[in-house]
């Protein structure tokens, strides 16, 4: 995150001297040179959220008496948009102004006086502080869009046989733990069970508030690294899993969506007898259903559920939500198509996190974090660190993005 790294240091400073009694005099002498060597509106975030504020101010200005042209309209939604922007931007500009204010009762004679103006310089240097690393940044970022979207979880056996098919088993079991801490609710959609054991792939959907911008990081190549139970000489196996989520829009949403994600002449749509275990309906009557979108190719199969009508069902909702995942990241890549390092953090093909049982290590490797006490992660309660932690990343990238406007 931007930070108005200077300044900030400088007062960090300040806190730790005064937590060891430094002389006065030392102190003061830094307090001095906080508010002289490096202004704190030379910082890029503090310089953007001015530039804001004046465009705001402009508008303003502009603004004809009756206020009732179409342009006039245009400004005033703009004005209030900026509106929580321009009361953070008076608070900064208070606190600012009553720090500098408060340096020389720092050298006052008076001992309580001193005292009660250093206890004012640590208050204020605290809100200018989480003005510029929290407040600014918060009201800069744009809201999410997909921030009301549940979640489709996607896992696939890659590398490594029967060991991958056991690991799918290892991180159905993580997610579901991790989404039923967060109160989330979990359904397994479909998954394909082997008989030797493990699972060779599974759909999951994830319903709740925040759902799929918590967990949308987590698609990629999962990598494990440890000894299965059927080898004799001790050797470390390394294994693969792929994942993918896909944003979820409650069915009642999703009618407003299929003008933009397809149109039914574009869909292809088959039935078939279902295969394989299942009960008296398997092989007699045509309930499997397989869905087509043309212009993309996607193609979608299920035939879990019992009768005709669920599979059609649940094969439109896993078809839109692959369509609208395919949709989103369409548009982030197009926001980012001048950042190559960001347009290869969205590749799926990429190994993103690797568990290693021999170390007892978990390592995301896009952020380059590493944690101990692996089945803490596997059990579900180690994964919101990474979660969030990726959360932040993105909230950092996005940040960045804006001041580079």
């Amino acid at each position: 995150m931007f930070r108005a790294i200077s300044t900030l240091h400088a007062l960090r400073y300040i806190k730790f001297a005064r937590s060891f009694q430094t002389n006065r005099a030392i102190l003061a002498q830094a307090q001095r040179s906080t508010a002289s060597t490096s202004n704190v509106q030379d910082t890029p975030i503090v310089q953007y959220v001015k530039k804001k504020v004046e465009e705001r101010r402009k508008l303003q200005s502009e603004l004809s008496e009756e206020a009732l042209s179409d342009e006039d309209i245009k400004r005033v939604r703009k004005i209030r948009e900026l509106e929580p922007l321009q009361d953070a931007w008076v608070e900064w500009s208070h606190a600012k102004q009553s720090l500098e204010e408060t340096l020389p009762l720092l050298d006052d004679p008076d001992p309580t006086m001193r005292s009660m103006a250093e206890d004012e310089y640590a208050a204020l240097t605290e809100t200018i502080d989480n003005l510029v690393e929290n407040t600014f940044p918060t009201l800069l970022v744009p809201s999410s869009d997909t921030a009301h979207l549940s979640a489709i979880i996607e896992l696939r056996a890659g590398v490594g046989g029967s060991e991958s098919a056991l690991f799918v088993g290892d991180l159905v079991r993580m997610y579901t733990r991790a989404a039923q801490a967060d109160g989330w609710d979990v359904s397994m959609i479909s998954s394909n069970v082997l008989e030797t054991g493990g699972i060779k792939d599974a759909i999951m959907e994830v319903k709740g508030n925040g759902v799929y911008d918590a967990l949308r990081w987590e698609s990629g190549v999962h990598r494990v690294q440890r000894v299965p139970a059927t080898e004799a000489n001790g050797r470390v196996h390394t294994s693969t899993v792929s994942v993918m989520v896909l944003p979820l829009a409650e069915e009642t949403e999703s009618n407003s969506a299929d003008d933009e994600l397809f149109k039914m002449d574009e869909i292809k749509l088959e039935v078939m007898r279902a295969r394989g275990a299942g009960g008296q309906h398997v092989n007699k009557t045509e309930s499997a259903v397989r869905l087509t979108h043309i212009p993309t190719g996607i193609s979608v199969s299920m035939q879990d559920e019992r009768s005709q009508h669920q599979n059609r069902r649940r094969a439109f909702q896993i078809l839109r939500a692959r369509l609208m995942d395919r949709k989103l990241n369409q548009e982030m890549l197009d926001r980012r198509d001048l950042r190559r390092n960001l347009v290869r953090s969205a590749d799926r093909s990429e190994k993103i996190r690797t568990y290693n049982y021999a170390q007892d290590r978990v390592t995301d490797h896009r952020l380059g974090m590493s944690v101990k006490n692996l089945m803490m992660v596997i059990n579900g309660d180690g994964l919101q660190g990474f979660i969030k932690a990726l959360q932040q990343r993105h909230h950092d990238e996005m940040l960045e993005e804006v001041l580079s406007q």
